[in-house]
Parts: structure tokens; sequence; C-alpha cells
């Protein structure tokens, strides 16, 4: 080898680790984006505990303070949408610090509130929190290849599935002991403590160079061109819809085969959100060694075994409550395993406008979810039996099968050699 070959050589295996170096140098630590995301959740319903001493407070009718709760998701996926692509085109990091700076200067205003009209509006402006998460999964998206990625996801999904099961508790517990605006306080105090963690983690970080010169629409216009992006999305919303459909219709059909006991029923609700835990543990355990399709079908297939066992069951007579809840964990498990997989593939549609997939994917998939509990729900009302509940939660996951294998063929498609 010459003497310029061998510079050459040496400058280019340089500028290879130059590169490796400031891609981990600009990788924050994944708890700290475990955090992010748990208190990109947290806030849903951490305050359900409080709402009868919140109305209490401020002399309000129960249902306007209801929308602390309903209006919150709204706006939520609302800014989920924008979110992302805001941080397509200012990076990362300005998204996260501008949204926990909003959410900390509305968490005290909640707190002060004197009027239900003022503590409303600060709730609302809480909800800026929500597409942290989001930005999280773009953030582990552009420092991980796409099976590592997903990998990742899991362990994420396990603290964003984490926070709404301790919330209510957590909240609860602190009025309890020092009245409703202490959840306010604590959230505020979470607020500053992620604002300082990322300060000091996330690191600045170039926009895009498409993103900046593009416009909003054209880049949502993109996504939703895409059959890929639709399969993944779709795969979410349904799934999502199965939980709806389980959460708004299990007090309704359940109730009397726990004697009329909320706390059973809280108990027993509790097992799907551990579903969840596990399936997100093993999304992030094998997530890096099995193709994104192939999780999807395994994870829908599960959903769909355990809830036809459950129907079958329900067919029969059988109103023993673990013959009841029992195949309902199959859905927690089944949505463990899909949401890393399908976030994954919907923001490796377009390389360069990530967030704003991970943004428009969300929002899709919790409107949609919330689309397919709302319209389950007038069926439920009309016949509110077991075996309706598992009939609805069958046809919601079928759906979601449906969309796992379309997203598996195009993947196969893809990965073919042209």
């Amino acid at each position: 080898m010459t003497r310029t070959e061998s510079r050459i050589d040496h400058s280019s295996r340089q500028a290879t680790d130059d590169t490796t170096s400031e891609r981990a140098a600009a990788q924050p630590r994944l708890i700290t984006l475990i955090l992010l995301s748990a208190l990109a959740v947290l806030p849903v319903n951490m305050i359900l505990p409080s709402l009868p001493k919140i109305s209490a407070a401020f002399h309000a009718d129960f249902a306007l303070v209801n929308l602390s709760v309903a209006g919150f998701s709204i706006v939520t996926a609302f800014l989920e949408a924008i979110g992302g692509a805001i941080s397509d085109r200012f990076g990362r990091r300005p998204v996260v610090l501008t949204a926990l700076a909003t959410f900390i200067v509305a968490s005290i205003g909640c707190v002060l509130a004197p009027t239900i009209g003022v503590f409303l509006l600060c709730r609302m402006m809480q909800a800026c929190i929500g597409p942290c998460y989001s930005v999280a999964l773009v953030i582990i998206k552009e420092t991980s290849d796409e099976r590592r990625a997903a990998s990742k996801f899991g362990y994420l999904a396990m603290g964003w599935a984490l926070a709404p099961m301790v919330g209510p508790l957590f909240g609860g517990s602190l009025d309890e002991l020092f009245g409703w605006r202490a959840s306010f306080v604590a959230l505020a105090i979470f607020g500053i403590a992620a604002f300082l963690l990322s300060l000091r983690e996330l690191k600045v970080s170039k926009a895009p160079a498409s993103a900046g010169r593009g416009n909003y629409l054209a880049s949502y216009t993109l996504l939703l061109r895409s059959a890929r992006f639709w399969a993944y999305t779709l795969c979410m919303a349904c799934s999502m819809g199965v939980l709806y459909i389980f959460l708004g219709g299990a007090p309704l059909t359940v109730s009397d085969a726990l004697g009329g006991s909320s706390a059973k029923l809280g108990f027993y609700m509790g097992l799907v959100p551990a579903g969840f835990i596990l399936g997100s543990y093993l999304a992030g355990r094998y997530g890096a060694r099995i193709p994104l399709g192939t999780i999807l079908v395994i994870a829908r297939l599960l959903t769909c075994i355990g809830l036809s066992i459950g129907l079958a069951l329900s067919l029969s007579g059988m109103t023993e409550v673990l013959a009841l809840f029992g195949p309902c964990i199959f859905v927690g498990i089944g949505n463990g395993l899909t949401m890393p997989a399908a976030n994954s593939g919907a923001m490796s549609v377009r390389s360069d406008i990530v967030g704003t997939a991970a943004g428009l994917a969300a929002a899709m998939r919790i409107s949609g979810g919330a689309l397919i509990g709302s319209i389950s729900g007038l069926f439920i009302a009309r016949s509110p039996t077991i075996h309706m509940l598992f009939a609805l939660m069958l046809a919601s996951a079928v759906f979601a099968l449906v969309a796992a294998l379309w997203a598996a063929i195009l993947d196969r498609h893809l990965s073919k050699p042209s």
C-alpha cells in the first residue's frame, strides 16, 4: 500500500470513527427517554380520583370538570399530529424543551386557578406534554437501526404503560394526604426534573435538510399516500380499538359477575395493562431479532386466539371471573408487542420526515381507537352482554390482524431485490 493510499484509508477510518462517536454522544440514555414518555401520559388519568373534589372546589358541574380528562385526550391527539412535524423542521430538542416549559407553567396554573374556566384552560395547556412521547420514539429511531429501534420501543412502551397504571393510585394518595392541588404540584415538579434532564442530555441536532424547505401539508400527503404507513397505522388504531372497547364495555357487562364490586373490577381490569407491560418487555427483548411484520402477525394472532377463547367460554355460559378476564390478558400482550413494531415501521416509511410520521401515526392511533370504542359502545349499550363485548373486541382484533398481514406482505415485497 502506498503512502497516499495509507493516508486516505486512515482519514476514512477517522471520519467513520468521528461520525460514530458523534452519533453516540448525541444519544441520550434510554432511561431518560423512558421517563420522558411516561411523563407524557401520566397526567391523563392521575387526577381521576380528584374529579369530585375539583367539582366541589369550583362549584362546577361534574360533566364540565370531566372535560379535564376527555378534552385533554382530544388536544393531545391534535398536538401529536403537529408536534412531530414541528420537530422535523426545528429539531427534537426545542420541541421537547418548549413542551416541558409549557407543561410546567400549565401545572402551576392549575394549582393557582381561581375559576373552573382558568383551570380547564391550564389543563388543556398541559396536553403540550403529549408530543414528547413521539419525539422520544424519533430520537431512538434516529440513533438505532430498524430492529434495534423496535427493541428499544418495547422498553419505552413499558414506561408508557406503567404510568397510567400507577397514576390514579399516586394521584389519589396525594389527594387523600394534601388535597387535589397536590397532584398538579407533583406534576410541576416532575416537569422541572424532566426539563433539567432533557436540557443536559438532549443534544442540539440539525433538522432534516428537506424538512426546512417543505411544508407540513406536503409531508402529511407523502405519508398518507404510502400503503405501508396506512398498514402500520391501521394496525395500531384497530389494536387500540380493542383496548378502548374493553375499557368502556367491561364495567357495564362484567360488573354483575363481580357482585358489583368496584375494587374487584379495577383489579381484574388491571390484567390488561399488566399484559401490555409483558408484551412490551418481550418486544424489547426479541424485537431486534425478528422482522417487524412477523412480530405484528404473531401479536395479532395471539389477541385473536385469546378473544376467540373468551367468546367461546361466554357463549357456553361460563361465568367464572378468570374465564372472563383471563383471555383479555392477550389483549394487553398483543398490544404490547404491536405498538413498538408498528411505530418503528410507520417511522421507517420516510427517513426525512420521521417526526411527522411519528406524530401523525400517534394522532391516528388515538383518534381511530377512540372512534372504534365509541361506535362499539352503542352496540354494548343496546346489548350489555359479555359475549357482545368479546364479539366486538374480536372484530376489531381481526381488522388489526388483516392490517398486520398487509404490512408484512408490503415489507416482504420491499425487501426483495429488484
